[in-house]
């Protein structure tokens, strides 16, 4: 009589179960984190006598007692699926109270790597590149943040808090960027961070990518570019000064109505006490572009 009893209480009880304040289950703890093949505990308490109380849970045979507690446990959790339910049967009414545990299985993902969208080589300054971030294999992707750093500076945010999916997932995000001359050299990277609550891991979890190297090209470009006049005494020295900053490093070519020394030709400075009166023009040039900026060298009497 009382194992049939016992019985019907609990399959009529399926279809009236409750939950919540009007239950008298408590989970300890009540919410759970744990990393892909980790070890997991829980144990479920009444707060009053209770008839049968158990576990429901994809994970084996589940488990009824007339204790007042009892604990579910895995020694390996790797079911993405799995929501474990805690129920009881009371004495005092014929309902069958729940409480499904809030368990949170996280994995770090496999890889996180950056690349450069449909372009390969160095960047040129002032243009626009995308930057790709590409997380293989994450899970819960609902508690993901992928950061993106310029060196030590963060620059850019990216949730996927809107997103759900208890299973490992592939995401990206993209970073729009328009690089300067300043930011030749910079590194970029972005981390992958498991931001799971209090419960979970403190720091949370992060995987980085291998920084990416921007390489900038830049046109030359004279510290003064206007035209410098020079007012010399003959046969004393005087400097001619056409240095460029530049990437690549520019090049240098002189002209001018007089003879320049073959070896002065290719040089930024161009220092001799041999300057005659005229204009001197030179050329900085890269792949990129060609400038130029002129000398005008005046004859100074000696004593003026």
């Amino acid at each position: 009589m009382g194992n049939n009893f016992l019985t019907w209480i609990v399959m009529f009880c399926t279809f009236c179960s409750v939950s919540g304040e009007d239950c008298s289950l408590i989970l300890k703890p009540s919410r759970v984190v744990v990393g892909f093949g980790e070890s997991v505990s829980v144990s479920c308490e009444a707060t009053r006598p209770v008839r049968v109380l158990g576990w429901d849970s994809a994970l084996g045979v589940p488990q009824t007692h007339e204790a007042r507690s009892v604990q579910w446990k895995v020694d390996s959790l790797i079911d993405w699926i799995e929501e474990p339910i805690c129920y009881g049967v009371f004495f005092t009414a014929p309902r069958q109270c729940e409480e499904k545990l809030n368990l949170v299985l996280y994995k770090t993902p496999d890889s996180v790597s950056i690349t450069l969208v449909n372009h390969t080589g160095p960047m040129v300054e002032g243009k626009e590149y995308q930057l790709l971030c590409e997380v293989q294999n994450i899970a819960p992707v609902q508690f993901l943040t992928l950061r993106w750093y310029r060196g030590p500076t963060e620059v850019y945010k990216h949730s996927f808090s809107d997103l759900t999916s208890s299973s490992p997932v592939q995401v990206s995000s993209t970073l729009v960027i328009t690089p300067t001359k300043a930011e030749n050299d910079a590194e970029y990277k972005c981390v992958a961070e498991l931001e799971l609550g209090p419960e979970g891991p403190q720091p949370p979890p992060t995987v980085a990518s291998e920084p990416l190297t921007a390489s900038v090209y830049c046109p030359p470009t004279f510290l003064s570019p206007d035209t410098e006049v020079l007012e010399i005494i003959s046969g004393e020295e005087a400097t001619l000064n056409c240095t460029a900053a530049g990437n690549p490093k520019p090049v240098y070519s002189w002209q001018s109505s007089h003879p320049i020394q073959e070896k002065m030709k290719e040089e930024a400075v161009i220092t001799s006490s041999a300057l005659l009166p005229g204009t001197y023009t030179c050329t900085a040039s890269n792949m990129l572009e060609k400038k130029s900026k002129q000398f005008i060298v005046k004859a100074k009497t000696k004593g003026v």
